[in-house]
């Protein structure tokens, strides 16, 4: 038999556990989800549904295949699996991958267009906002 006076109890109680961090993903709209009005976040979103209005993030943007955007669009980085009709602000790159669709203007630091993609519009090539600020100081 067990002797309770045999048990001491311990000087300080041991702590509980800790969750473990979690993982950050990108917020995802899904193919069945269709939003008519204006999206910001200051979270990557990836999109694979339909978005009628305006999308600004302070963060990236992916548009999957069955993404479809119509809407003017700003974000640090686009990138592009699906279809945008409107104009795209992008601080860092736009990426146009194969089967992308891009109608409208574009103003971005820097733009890859992969073959197989389709764009129409005109593209101003800015210089990033950090080399942009460092350049005026001279």
């Amino acid at each position: 038999m067990w002797n309770r006076q045999d048990v001491q109890p311990s000087a300080q109680p041991s702590p509980p556990p800790q969750p473990a961090a979690l993982p950050s993903y990108a917020s995802v709209i899904g193919k069945s989800i269709r939003i008519k009005g204006d999206i910001f976040s200051g979270e990557a979103l990836s999109l694979n549904g339909e978005v009628e209005g305006r999308l600004e993030l302070n963060a990236s943007l992916t548009i999957g295949p069955s993404g479809k955007v119509t809407a003017s669009v700003k974000a640090t980085e686009i990138i592009v699996d699906g279809a945008i009709h409107g104009n795209v602000e992008a601080i860092q790159r736009i990426v146009l991958r194969k089967g992308a669709h891009l109608v409208g203007d574009v103003k971005t630091a820097g733009i890859v267009i992969e073959d197989g993609a389709y764009f129409k519009g005109g593209i101003d090539i800015t210089q990033p906002k950090a080399l942009a600020a460092a350049a005026s100081k001279f």
